[in-house]
């Protein structure tokens, strides 16, 4: 009996050990397939697309830009790699935080950031988001050191703009920026994605989907720390198509030197196909500033120059062509009959109409003047009383055959279209009728007129040429990435002057006049081994009333022009130039149109070929190659007022 009870006592103390074990054990199983069933039951859906999204990454790669070559094939603009910083939405599980770290280490602009990343809002959770641009070395060294502390944050390489030669033709080929939500939202920008560079202005602008190219990507399985396991899909980039222009970028910077550092602008242009030899607007500016963003101390000189480097003066800049118009008045004239070779005006140095009074640039007067004189030393009286005889609208109709007073659509964004002044839009204008006394000022270049150096560069070449209006443009042909020739642009007749040869042939010779006869106001120009014709002009920026022998503040200075063609002969070549308040057009603008045509027929020269010795025999020396200097012949004093 006693053996019994401490049987049955030895044996039930381990059963009440185990009792809690396996309670402590049911508890924990039940536990476990709770927590199954809500893994596997009531979350399948988050957990299969958490799933899902941690082994996808998509990785943009970024199309090369085509590059942009002058005439020669030289290259002008072409890529160089640019760091960009990046976030993965669905590998980020707190961006804010995250763009607070990224701002304290890279000293990244916080604000920045975040509208950069509010903006992407809506897109695909594994697509990167750029949340800044620009990154220098050693900012992206800090992040690759970083990078396991740093889950979803990548570096992206994109192609950004070099500019081989700097600050030259800025305003002609334009610069690229960074996307805006306006863009993104427009017309042909559906397969543009935030972050991308896009051009904004010039040419980068106006060939922007040829040039642009098509994206790549490759679509990676990467594990939990972001390694890469192996490529899912791969698209490769479609670099952009490149563009020749008709530029020569020897001739532009030559034309940029001429300006040095004053305001204005010149167009160079075949007077046979409408070509654009070179395209200057002074002063000018960096573009590589605008593929990011631009520090305030720069911004803030751009803005407070009051030559205004910004604008494209070629283009956009409308100015009173002055004496300039004299050579459309001559040929209006003309064609009407209203004078000849031989008409002669006694010019005392004023015109009176009625109660108004017209004064002479010359206040002592040209005396007796006949076309070719008047021309030659841009008599204002000649063209007073020829253009009120003539009447507005039919010097208008002239104007209107060269295609004044319209875009020349030259295809760069913001071209001004300047002013053909007639009495039906003065009508409508301000309510008023064109008055007798508004044609003189109109008939030499002031009043209402206003013309782009486009335009000034056109009308000289249409002189030239003797009637044919040619579109002026600047892309010779479109290649693509091997090479090929995909499109090649030829010249465009926009339309004819009905004008006689012989009346050409007396404005061409009054023109001639102006720069090689004696007392000719565009001396400055006048070339030895070139025969240059031309016309000077002076736009007033302030009445002539104003005492003009005081200092005028820089914006009251008259604007000084000149436009000319060469070979006098056979033309081929035209230049319009414009100072920005220069003063006499023979004084501030001839001299640059000079140096430019001197360069011009320079390159024109064959380079001499050096003899190689072997087809030189020891006791006959062969010729020496001798290069002619560029010199000019002396030219005489001449009237810095027009």
């Amino acid at each position: 009996m006693i053996k019994e009870q401490r049987y049955v006592r030895e044996t039930a103390q381990p059963k009440r050990q185990t009792i809690p074990l396996a309670i402590g054990a049911i508890v924990i199983f039940c536990l476990l397939i709770l927590r199954l069933w809500y893994l596997q039951i009531l979350s399948v859906d988050q957990y299969r697309a958490l799933s899902e999204n941690n082994r996808l990454r998509f990785l943009p790669v970024a199309a090369s830009r085509g590059a942009i070559m002058d005439r020669n094939g030289v290259v002008m603009v072409s890529n160089q790699p640019s760091y960009s910083l990046t976030l993965i939405p669905q590998e980020v599980k707190d961006a804010g935080a995250m763009m607070d770290h990224l701002a304290a280490l890279l000293g990244l602009d916080r604000n920045d950031m975040e509208e950069r990343w509010q903006k992407a809002r809506g897109r695909a959770r594994y697509y990167p988001v750029v949340i800044a641009i620009g990154l220098s070395q050693d900012q992206v060294e800090i992040v690759e050191e970083n990078h396991l502390r740093l889950p979803g944050v990548e570096v992206a390489v994109k192609p950004t703009r070099e500019y081989r030669f700097q600050q030259s033709a800025a305003h002609l080929l334009g610069y690229i920026g960074e996307i805006s939500e306006k863009e993104l939202s427009s017309e042909g920008y559906a397969e543009y994605d935030p972050g991308d560079y896009v051009g904004k202005n010039g040419i980068e602008k106006a060939w922007e989907q040829e040039l642009h190219g098509v994206d790549g990507g490759r679509q990676l399985e990467v594990d939990s720390r972001g390694r890469v396991l192996r490529v899912l899909s791969e698209t490769y980039p479609a670099a952009g198509n490149s563009l020749v222009l008709t530029i020569d970028q020897r001739l532009q910077e030559a034309a940029e030197r001429a300006f040095g550092d004053q305001a204005g602008a010149a167009v160079v242009m075949d007077v046979n196909t409408g070509e654009i030899l070179a395209f200057v607007s002074s002063p000018t500016f960096d573009p590589a500033l605008f593929a990011g963003k631009i520090p305030t101390d720069i911004w803030e000189k751009y803005l407070k120059d009051k030559r205004h480097p910004l604008q494209d003066k070629a283009l956009s800049g409308q100015y009173p062509p002055g004496s300039t118009f004299k050579m459309i008045t001559a040929l209006a004239g003309l064609d009407a009959g209203l004078v000849n070779e031989s008409t002669t005006v006694n010019c005392n140095g004023t015109y009176e109409l009625g109660s108004s009074k017209f004064r002479c640039w010359n206040r002592h007067g040209h005396g007796v003047v006949n076309l070719r004189r008047s021309l030659k030393e841009s008599c204002d009286v000649y063209f007073y009383q020829l253009g009120e005889r003539m009447g507005i609208d039919r010097l208008a109709a002239m104007c209107s055959q060269f295609k004044l007073g319209e875009p020349m659509g030259v295809g760069l964004p913001g071209e001004k279209r300047g002013l053909i002044p007639t009495s039906a839009w003065k009508l409508k204008r301000f309510g008023k009728h064109w008055l007798p006394g508004d044609t003189p000022p109109a008939a030499i270049g002031q009043g209402y007129v206003l013309m782009t150096p486009i335009q000034l560069v056109s009308m000289v070449s249409t002189v030239a040429n003797e009637g044919t209006v040619y579109r002026p443009h600047l892309v010779k042909r479109v290649v693509d990435a091997d090479g090929k020739v995909l499109r090649e642009f030829s010249p465009e007749i926009l339309g004819r002057v009905a004008v006689s040869h012989a009346n050409f042939m007396k404005v061409k010779e009054g023109l001639y006049a102006v720069v090689n006869d004696s007392g000719g106001t565009g001396a400055a120009a006048r070339l030895g081994d070139l025969k240059v014709a031309g016309k000077t002009g002076t736009s007033q920026v302030v009445k002539m009333g104003v005492d003009r022998k005081r200092q005028l503040p820089y914006e009251y200075k008259d604007h000084a022009l000149f436009t000319a063609f060469a070979p006098f002969d056979k033309p081929e070549v035209a230049v319009a130039v414009v100072v920005e308040h220069g003063g006499g057009g023979g004084a501030a603008a001839a001299p640059i149109a000079g140096k430019i045509l001197r360069v011009w027929a320079d390159l024109k020269k064959p380079v001499p070929q050096p003899v190689h010795p072997a087809n030189t025999k020891l006791d006959e020396p062969g010729p020496a190659a001798v290069i002619p200097e560029q010199q000019t012949e002396p030219v005489p004093a001449e009237d810095k007022s027009q």
